[in-house]
């Protein structure tokens, strides 16, 4: 196997150079891509930004909605649009009120709630 080399290339978008390290440009092989990136780091993140693209640390701020704790009084923020139908908790009355089951739910005969997959 031929080692690979860092490579400097030009950003289509700005002109700037930038270096294709030899990690990276190992990433790539592995993942298949034939081809080298054609933007710098700078713009490729201003442009999957701009996309809405950010990816796993560009999460987008939540709309919260202005609740009262139905359990406790307490004012809470919630990412729903409380209907009035349904009770809403806020955080610590939620968290006590989840059964702590490990994921399973128990039906009345003691045995697992089976699922369709």
């Amino acid at each position: 196997m031929i080692a690979m080399q860092d490579k400097t290339l030009t950003c289509r978008d700005c002109g700037k150079e930038f270096t294709f390290t030899a990690n990276e440009q190992e990433f790539f092989a592995q993942k298949g891509f034939t081809n080298e990136p054609s933007r710098c780091p700078e713009c490729r993140a201003a442009r999957k930004t701009s996309r809405g693209e950010g990816g796993y640390n560009a999460r987008q701020e939540r709309e919260m909605f202005p609740a009262v704790c139905a359990q406790c009084g307490k004012a809470t923020q919630v990412p729903f649009q409380p209907r009035g139908d349904r009770p809403v908790y806020c955080s610590d009355c939620y968290t006590s009120r989840r059964p702590s089951s490990g994921g399973y739910e128990q039906r009345s005969s003691g045995g697992r709630r089976s699922s369709r997959y």
